[in-house]
């Protein structure tokens, strides 16, 4: 296995793919059912890289404090072996594949600790169902192994550094290394784009206007930006412009002094000061009265503010970011908003997609907040059952991550006032979330030609083909190999199919390759 270990190294392919594929190396060498690679970030773990885990688990960030085994692999420079009886939680009680969300049986675990440049860097986990699986042998063998991953991974950054220098020669190399804590989540091509756009104007000192619907996260791809610019060492400063009483807006943004109106009895700073050499997010921009976004355009023209009432303005050196649901250039249209300070502040528009059209990501942020949940509540283990999975993946989200992470939440106390046990595996089945029917749910069927209104053929095969692989999983009590039975397909091909079509997580497709 070390030969095909080390023959990935030389192969140039993406970094992500080759960590993919060395666990799945992993896997098939110890006979083992489930391989966990994880990341340090501060205080919690991120799977980088899975097999034989459930397709909620690549989105779970695992914070070591709740996690005894996973902190005591971290401070070992030795393989760590659980004995089947050990009485540590184990991290993933009911995210084996095949237990659909029950409570493991008596299995074996070892890990072990990868370090980089003498740091720690994370985790290498192993799980089998069969007790005795992980010898002394096996546990040699291992810390092998961890050498070419230490290798593998360090390769895979380098690479990135590599890219990331090319596109940004001009950010200090410091900081290119570092990690975002925005909880940004995404593998879907739709978000990898968002973020390259994003990171690649970061560097820039342009204003940047996001575009999206409620609940996408605007917020968080405001403070990635922030991060990943040259003021990140100073204030982000957030106002939420829909929260602002007309009467108080333009003082909470550019201050007043004392005695401008009634009531200011001291000078006070605004919003932009408070920003001075780093960023100021105002979300929900379009919000503001005329007569503010005719001081905030001055302001932008000539890198100035005047307080209520002063009589001298204040040079500042602030870099702006807005943020809006609504559509601009129609409100200039109509006249609520002004076209010049659109035409400012559209200099680099970005627009994030909803959650409907990044299908690959909704199984991924169910299970961050599913994680999320279960450290909340003091939960053993909660997941979801291949029907709550396909309920999710239906769904049509116009409420997009906010209205995920809140169903979740809900779906889980729910389930916790019925079964107040907290010592077992909760399992989330389509009943608990209580979605409605999606809208692409029925097959399309022929229609009048009359003033028909056409769509695309390959949409229609799309949402044909998504609806009988819908329909066969549930026929099949979720089990993909009976489900390609029914539909006459190869297994694998089916796999493809469905990571194709947005059914099935982007990790899991690679499982199955």
């Amino acid at each position: 296995m070390l030969e095909l270990l080390i023959a990935d190294l030389a192969t140039d392919i993406p970094g992500a793919l080759r960590l993919q594929r060395m666990v799945q190396l992993v896997a098939r060498h110890f006979a083992c059912d489930a391989v966990g690679l994880l990341k340090l970030d501060d205080t919690v773990l991120r799977i980088m890289a899975a097999s034989g885990l459930s397709n909620d688990t690549m989105g779970r960030h695992f914070v070591i404090a709740d996690h005894p085994r996973f902190a005591r692999i971290l401070a070992s420079r030795s393989p760590i072996r659980f004995e089947p009886d050990c009485e540590l939680p184990d991290p993933y009680d009911g995210l084996l594949d095949d237990k659909q969300g029950q409570p493991l049986p008596v299995h074996d675990c070892v890990g072990i600790a990868l370090h980089l440049k003498g740091a720690p860097w994370g985790i290498l986990t192993l799980d089998a169902l069969q007790p005795g699986t992980f010898c002394e042998q096996a546990l040699i063998e291992l810390q092998r192994c961890s050498l070419v991953l230490e290798s593998a991974i360090r390769v895979s950054e380098l690479e990135e550094e590599n890219r990331s220098l090319r596109l940004l020669s001009t950010q200090p190399a410091g900081r290119l290394a570092q990690t975002s804590s925005s909880e940004i989540i995404g593998a879907s091509v739709p978000m990898l784009d968002v973020i390259h756009l994003l990171d690649t104007v970061a560097d820039s000192e342009l204003p940047v206007l996001l575009l999206g619907e409620t609940g996408v996260g605007k917020e968080l791809f405001a403070r990635r930006l922030h991060q990943r610019s040259r003021r990140s060492h100073k204030p982000l400063v957030y106002v939420n412009c829909a929260a602002l009483p007309e009467s108080l807006a333009e003082s909470e943004l550019f201050g007043h002094v004392k005695g401008a109106f009634s009531g200011a009895q001291a000078d006070r700073a605004g919003r932009f000061e408070a920003a001075e050499g780093g960023t100021l997010f105002l979300d929900e921009i379009g919000e503001l009265s005329l007569s503010v976004q005719a001081k905030l355009l001055r302001t932008l023209q000539n890198g100035e503010v005047q307080r209520l009432g002063a009589d001298h303005p204040v040079k500042l050196d602030v870099r702006l970011v807005a943020a809006t649901n609504r559509d601009l250039g129609q409100q200039v249209a109509q006249g609520a908003f002004r076209s010049d300070l659109f035409h400012r502040l559209s200099v680099f528009p970005l627009n994030i997609p909803p959650l409907r059209d990044r299908h690959n990501d909704i199984l991924l942020l169910a299970g961050h907040f599913l994680e999320a949940n279960r450290s909340r509540l003091g939960l053993r283990g909660i997941r979801l059952s291949p029907g709550a999975e396909a309920a999710l993946l239906a769904y049509h989200w116009p409420g997009n991550v906010r209205e995920l992470e809140h169903l979740i939440s809900r779906a889980a106390i729910r389930l916790l006032v019925d079964a107040p046990d907290r010592n077992q595996i909760f399992t989330l089945d389509a009943d608990n979330l209580g979605l409605t029917a999606p809208v692409d749910a029925q097959p399309p069927t022929a229609a009048p030609s009359g003033g028909q209104v056409w769509q695309p053929l390959r949409q229609s095969v799309d949402q044909l083909q998504r609806h009988l692989i819908r329909q066969a999983l549930e026929h099949s009590g979720g089990n993909w190999s009976q489900a390609a039975r029914r539909l006459g397909l190869d297994p694998s091909n089916l796999h493809k199919l469905a990571g194709k079509l947005g059914l099935k997580a982007r990790s899991e497709t690679f499982i199955h390759e």
